[in-house]
């Protein structure tokens, strides 16, 4: 691939669908089965690399793929020098410290000569050692939350997202480690940098547009300065005339999570045929 770039992803867990989400949302097309390992895309550049969330970092650092999507723990957990091109607004989870219920332990201080069991090895003993708190650490792949039931460990560092599995397995979460995410991620100094340059704006322009929604209405002339101040958009709102004389169409980008209480004070305020519209992509 000489112009092209290749992208690894993860294969299965809980960033596969959404992955396969912003793949298609940002325009790529490509065939995929169980057993697909590697996929052209038939309308770009691009080869798609399907592995192991955990080996996506060490596939981008030996220069296997030139763009990776994982998680912040994962990238950090690997302990590699990575650049973070772009963070993609799912895979939400903390990395959390937590200890059994009935536990007199109240700050992270308190974890001073503790077992603890993690996925996340060298990431707990990095946060523990920075603050001279000397732990040993007990690195599990499963079963983290029952290790401290079954005498493996004192304590757990756990990847959390709701919170209710911890809860399930009578763990009190203590401090938070690292906020986590979805990324894409490249080498320090790649080359292709065009290529991989036009596939973050992709990306980036599918992240923004989730977090928006396109609105359109008609109102009255008389009524477009109050509408402007409750929906001023990206900079301004778009105003065109209608035939009718002193009515117009009003077309604006709103945040989605504002949607529920802009609607009813736009129609307060004299909209009427109000639509609202989801945005595939956004470029500011």
């Amino acid at each position: 691939m000489k112009s092209g770039i290749r992208l690894a992803v993860p294969n299965k867990g809980r960033l596969k669908e959404p992955t396969a989400r912003l793949l298609r949302e940002s325009g790529l097309s490509y065939e995929l089965s169980d057993r697909t390992l590697a996929a052209p895309a038939r309308n770009a550049d691009v080869e798609i690399l399907f592995v192991k969330a955990e080996d996506v970092c060490e596939l981008v650092a030996d220069e296997a793929a030139d763009l990776g999507i994982t998680g912040l723990d994962l990238a950090a957990e690997s302990g590699l020098v990575l650049d973070i091109i772009t963070e993609l607004g799912y895979g939400h989870c903390r990395l959390t410290a937590a200890v059994p219920t009935g536990s007199p332990i109240k700050s992270i201080e308190d974890f001073f000569g503790l077992r603890v069991a993690t996925a996340h090895p060298s990431v707990t003993k990095r946060y523990f050692a920075e603050r001279g708190i000397e732990i040993t650490t007990v690195p599990l792949r499963g079963s983290i939350e029952v290790a401290p039931k079954l005498g493996i460990a004192d304590v757990v560092v756990d990847l959390v997202s709701s919170g209710s599995t911890m809860l399930v397995n009578g763990l009190r979460q203590v401090s938070t480690l690292l906020e986590s995410e979805a990324a894409l991620v490249s080498r320090p100094g790649a080359q292709k940098e065009e290529a991989i340059a036009r596939f973050a704006t992709m990306a980036r322009a599918v992240v923004a547009a989730r977090g928006k929604k396109y609105i359109l209405m008609n109102a009255s002339e008389s009524s477009l300065s109050e509408l402007s101040q409750i929906i001023p958009g990206l900079e301004a709102p778009t105003i065109m005339p209608l035939t009718e004389k002193g009515w117009v169409s009003i077309q604006s980008v709103v945040d989605a999570d504002d949607v529920w209480t802009v609607l009813p004070r736009l129609k307060r305020a004299g909209a009427s045929g109000i639509l609202v519209l989801p945005i595939q992509q956004l470029i500011t």
